[in-house]
């Protein structure tokens, strides 16, 4: 074997392990395709590019999100140092301005005297070195092509759908409100309110809207994580005012009350000059949605600066494919990470990365691969992608029901959610030194 690792594909997973490899002194060969070879949703050739939303989630530490960014930060991640330097005000969440979060990603890799970037798409994988796999739910048709042979099953895909971006100044201000739902935070986020009758033009023009179909969609494959609004909205009239337009929590200030709907914008870079729809990915056609969006309040004259789009999300079937270390099966020095092992969200995907950089360093070492406990939320997703029964493997995102039951129920959700917390924390650190050394 190779003295260094292969590391194929620079988004999320790609970056945190890359550099989890190079800071252990191991030199990284880094691939990546763009900007040389775009994907249908990519805008630049930076690294770790957030093609969905800008929010990283939840920090409240008595969320399954907050658990997770902890247990990274102890172990060292590189994405949520950057997101620290591009984050934007979100209430409870960790949102980034997403030129300047990949920018700084892409200049820490760059500039790594252990890391070489190689700018070109790769279609087979090499066997005479350490791998991972870490190309994402876009990953190239000749490199997916290679993946369906050498595993000898078909992948598993299905859609994605992309939120739309509007500028600021285009707002009617007058009809919009500040407020983060039942308080929380400050007031980050923008609230557009609906009357009953607003919401009924607005839900009718929305279900008989032209979508924009893919090829050969399957339209079950859609993950609830990303739903497109559309498709959410057809499920009943009112799903979405249980959904991403719940008005519950978020009085209005002129009123006193909780409209009928809201429509939530949230900033999405440092200026706050774009805003983008919460809850509103959509594969509808561009026209239809300055048709249709432009109907909720504040929004009439609204200036798109992005569109929503949709795109292919392809992941392998990891439990029969992967150990819980991230190894595939059949060849222990090849490693998947990221989406394309079937986490949903981008902490997710970027955490995958950290756990396939470590094992690949002990890899190179002669050591024995990690694999953390199923008490930590890192260690829970790992088992649950790699073990789940059944032929119908569906993403899955992190949340506690992954995890196992304390020794000592508690009733109260907080201290049952910090008490996960404390037991997580208090595993991971007889590790975090000896991988940060």
């Amino acid at each position: 074997m190779q003295p260094y690792v292969n590391v194929i594909g620079a988004g999320l997973a790609g970056s945190e392990a890359a550099f989890r490899i190079a800071s252990t002194g191991i030199k990284v060969k880094l691939y990546e395709m763009r900007p040389r070879k775009m994907t249908p949703v990519h805008r630049t050739g930076d690294f770790a590019e957030l093609v969905c939303s800008n929010s990283l989630k939840s920090e409240d530490e008595t969320t399954a999100q907050g658990m997770l960014k902890k247990e990274m930060r102890l172990l060292g991640s590189l994405l949520l140092s950057c997101a620290e330097e591009a984050r934007v005000p979100a209430g409870s969440a960790l949102a980034v301005d997403r030129s300047l979060f990949s920018r700084l990603v892409t200049e820490r890799l760059k500039k790594h005297p252990n890391i070489e970037v190689i700018c070109e798409e790769i279609t087979s994988l090499p066997d005479d070195a350490v791998t991972i796999v870490a190309t994402g739910p876009l990953t190239s048709d000749g490199l997916a092509l290679f993946l369906q042979r050498m595993t000898g099953k078909e992948n598993l895909y299905f859609y994605d759908a992309v939120a739309p971006s509007v500028t600021l100044e285009s707002l009617d201000l007058n009809k919009v409100f500040k407020a983060s739902r039942y308080g929380k935070g400050t007031d980050d986020y923008l609230n557009c309110p609906l009357t009953e009758e607003e919401y009924d033009k607005f839900y009718y023009e929305l279900v008989n809207a032209d979508i924009k179909e893919g090829h050969a969609i399957d339209k079950s494959l859609f993950f609830s994580g990303c739903m497109p609004i559309e498709v959410m909205a057809r499920r009943g009239k009112d799903t979405l005012r249980f959904g991403p337009m719940r008005p519950v929590g978020l009085k209005d200030p002129r009123t006193g009350e909780n409209a009928y709907a809201v429509v939530q914008l949230r900033q999405e870079d440092k200026e706050g000059k774009v805003w983008g729809l919460v809850g509103f990915q959509t594969r509808l056609k561009w026209g239809e949605q300055d048709r249709i969006f432009r109907l909720i309040p504040g929004l009439e004259n609204a200036e798109f600066v992005r569109y929503g789009v949709m795109h292919r999300n392809t992941y392998i079937n990891s439990p029969s494919l992967l150990y819980p270390t991230l190894q595939y099966r059949k060849n222990s020095y090849l490693l998947f990470a990221g989406q394309i092992t079937g986490v949903e969200g981008y902490m997710e995907s970027a955490a995958t990365g950290i756990i396939a950089g470590i094992n690949a360093v002990r890899l190179i070492k002669g050591e024995k691969c990690w694999i953390p406990d199923k008490v930590t939320m890192i260690g829970a997703l790992l088992d649950f992608i790699t073990s789940s029964p059944g032929d119908n493997f569906q993403p899955i995102n992190a949340n506690f029901g992954l995890l196992p039951p304390l020794e000592k129920p508690i009733k109260d959700k907080n201290l049952r959610n910090r008490a996960y917390l404390e037991r997580s924390l208090h595993e991971l650190k007889k590790y975090s030194e000896l991988f940060l050394g």
